[in-house]
């Protein structure tokens, strides 16, 4: 789960005829690439509970997208990538939590707090940690 960066697609490529993409809120991606926008869209299958995911998705594929709603679209400053065998090793060495998505995910009126409150329902610990302030000198 990323955490927003507090801007949207507009704030960072100004100038730009967006439509509908200028309002997309941009989340914090990962510490490759922070120079770069990336655009990934997610869909929910209803059938299998689960969420699609296409990523690295170009500019225009992205408007399309939005404009066709076929999912929900999102724009993240920098990615994140492993190495073969490395997100496996990470995940059996209990690195990473895990939950199974629900649709809410995708819904954009959720995203401001979608960290926190995912991070909520894992359980009184993890409370404790998403409602901490993200400065602790102000706890």
């Amino acid at each position: 789960m990323n955490r927003l960066a507090g801007r949207s697609v507009a704030d960072v490529l100004p100038g730009k005829e967006l439509g509908a993409l200028s309002r997309v809120p941009v989340f914090l991606g990962g510490p490759v690439a922070v120079d770069q926008l990336v655009f990934a869209s997610f869909k929910w299958h209803p059938e299998t509970q689960r969420i699609a995911c296409r990523h690295h998705l170009g500019l225009e594929e992205a408007q399309e997208s939005v404009r066709a709603e076929q999912g929900a679209v999102r724009a993240f400053i920098g990615y994140a990538g492993w190495s073969k065998g490395q997100l496996e090793g990470e995940l059996a060495q209990r690195a990473w939590l895990v939950s199974k998505p629900g649709r809410e995910l995708l819904e954009i009126e959720r995203c401001e707090n979608l960290w926190r409150d995912m991070l909520r329902g894992l359980g009184p610990y993890f409370q404790l940690i998403a409602d901490a302030p993200d400065d602790l000198s102000r706890n």
